[in-house]
Protein backbone atom coordinates (compact mmCIF):
# COMPACT_ATOMS: atom_id res chain seq x y z
CA UNK A 1 0.00 0.00 0.00
CA UNK A 2 2.85 2.38 0.70
CA UNK A 3 4.41 2.03 -2.18
CA UNK A 4 1.37 2.55 -4.40
CA UNK A 5 0.57 5.89 -1.78
CA UNK A 6 4.52 6.74 -2.86
CA UNK A 7 4.10 6.17 -6.54
CA UNK A 8 0.86 8.26 -6.85
CA UNK A 9 2.36 11.72 -4.87
CA UNK A 10 5.27 11.33 -7.02
CA UNK A 11 2.80 11.12 -10.04
CA UNK A 12 0.77 14.15 -8.90
CA UNK A 13 3.94 16.00 -7.99
CA UNK A 14 5.25 15.46 -11.56
CA UNK A 15 2.37 17.39 -13.43
CA UNK A 16 3.09 20.67 -14.94
CA UNK A 17 0.44 22.87 -12.53
CA UNK A 18 2.24 21.45 -8.88
CA UNK A 19 5.70 21.41 -10.98
CA UNK A 20 5.26 25.06 -11.74
CA UNK A 21 3.25 26.12 -8.33
CA UNK A 22 6.38 24.39 -6.73
CA UNK A 23 9.13 26.15 -8.72
CA UNK A 24 7.65 29.73 -8.58
CA UNK A 25 6.88 29.56 -4.80
CA UNK A 26 3.12 29.99 -5.31
CA UNK A 27 2.11 32.12 -2.17
CA UNK A 28 -1.04 34.03 -1.10
CA UNK A 29 0.53 37.59 -1.28
CA UNK A 30 -2.35 38.09 -3.84
CA UNK A 31 -4.60 38.64 -1.61
CA UNK A 32 -2.98 41.46 -0.01
CA UNK A 33 -3.94 43.36 -3.28
CA UNK A 34 -6.52 46.07 -3.54
CA UNK A 35 -9.83 44.05 -5.01
CA UNK A 36 -10.86 45.47 -8.56
CA UNK A 37 -13.98 46.94 -9.27
CA UNK A 38 -14.48 43.04 -11.20
CA UNK A 39 -14.33 41.21 -8.17
CA UNK A 40 -16.20 43.39 -5.92
CA UNK A 41 -18.70 42.96 -8.20
CA UNK A 42 -18.95 39.30 -8.20
CA UNK A 43 -18.74 39.87 -4.36
CA UNK A 44 -21.85 41.75 -4.77
CA UNK A 45 -23.15 39.25 -6.76
CA UNK A 46 -22.17 36.35 -4.31
CA UNK A 47 -23.77 37.73 -1.49
CA UNK A 48 -26.74 38.99 -3.68
CA UNK A 49 -27.62 35.02 -4.62
CA UNK A 50 -27.70 33.85 -1.09
CA UNK A 51 -30.72 36.46 -0.04
CA UNK A 52 -32.57 35.02 -3.63
CA UNK A 53 -31.62 32.04 -2.51
CA UNK A 54 -32.87 30.06 0.71
CA UNK A 55 -34.78 33.41 2.33
CA UNK A 56 -36.62 33.90 -1.26
CA UNK A 57 -37.70 30.14 -1.25
CA UNK A 58 -39.15 30.57 2.35
CA UNK A 59 -40.83 33.95 1.73
CA UNK A 60 -42.75 32.03 -1.77
CA UNK A 61 -43.71 28.92 0.13
CA UNK A 62 -45.22 31.93 2.99
CA UNK A 63 -46.75 33.03 -0.14
CA UNK A 64 -48.16 30.24 -0.99
CA UNK A 65 -49.56 29.40 1.50
CA UNK A 66 -50.92 32.47 2.59
CA UNK A 67 -52.90 32.64 -0.83
CA UNK A 68 -53.82 29.17 -0.86
CA UNK A 69 -52.09 28.55 -4.14
CA UNK A 70 -49.93 25.59 -4.08
CA UNK A 71 -48.36 26.47 -7.73
CA UNK A 72 -47.11 29.55 -6.67
CA UNK A 73 -44.80 27.59 -4.29
CA UNK A 74 -44.13 24.52 -6.64
CA UNK A 75 -43.28 26.90 -10.01
CA UNK A 76 -41.92 29.76 -7.74
CA UNK A 77 -39.06 28.52 -5.54
CA UNK A 78 -37.65 26.22 -8.38
CA UNK A 79 -37.53 29.29 -10.54
CA UNK A 80 -35.90 31.68 -7.51
CA UNK A 81 -33.46 29.04 -6.42
CA UNK A 82 -32.50 28.51 -10.20
CA UNK A 83 -31.97 32.28 -10.46
CA UNK A 84 -30.06 32.62 -7.56
CA UNK A 85 -27.55 30.20 -8.47
CA UNK A 86 -27.21 31.75 -12.14
CA UNK A 87 -26.67 34.76 -10.16
CA UNK A 88 -23.79 32.97 -7.66
CA UNK A 89 -22.14 31.66 -10.74
CA UNK A 90 -22.10 35.04 -12.27
CA UNK A 91 -20.73 36.19 -8.89
CA UNK A 92 -17.92 33.34 -9.05
CA UNK A 93 -17.17 34.51 -12.82
CA UNK A 94 -16.33 37.80 -11.82
CA UNK A 95 -14.36 37.32 -8.35
CA UNK A 96 -13.50 33.32 -8.53
CA UNK A 97 -11.34 32.81 -11.00
CA UNK A 98 -8.50 34.81 -10.59
CA UNK A 99 -8.53 34.00 -6.45
CA UNK A 100 -9.42 30.20 -6.82
CA UNK A 101 -6.38 29.70 -9.42
CA UNK A 102 -4.31 31.66 -6.64
CA UNK A 103 -5.48 29.46 -4.08
CA UNK A 104 -5.41 26.15 -5.95
CA UNK A 105 -1.31 26.92 -6.67
CA UNK A 106 -0.14 27.46 -3.51
CA UNK A 107 -2.13 24.92 -1.85
CA UNK A 108 -1.02 22.21 -4.52
CA UNK A 109 2.21 23.28 -3.40
CA UNK A 110 1.86 23.38 0.38
CA UNK A 111 0.52 19.57 0.23
CA UNK A 112 2.61 17.84 -2.27
CA UNK A 113 5.50 19.32 -0.36
CA UNK A 114 4.33 18.12 2.84
CA UNK A 115 3.40 14.61 1.17
CA UNK A 116 6.64 14.28 -0.53
CA UNK A 117 8.37 15.01 2.96
CA UNK A 118 6.03 12.75 4.92
CA UNK A 119 6.52 9.74 2.42
CA UNK A 120 10.36 10.06 2.34
CA UNK A 121 10.38 9.34 5.83
CA UNK A 122 9.28 5.30 4.69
Amino acid sequence: MKGWLKKNIVKIAGTSFVRAAIEEQADLSAFNEKPSLEVITGILLIISSFLLGWPAVALIGVLAVKMDEPLVAVIGAPAVYGISHLVFLLGMYFSGAKYTLIFFRWFSRVTVQRLLLWSSAF
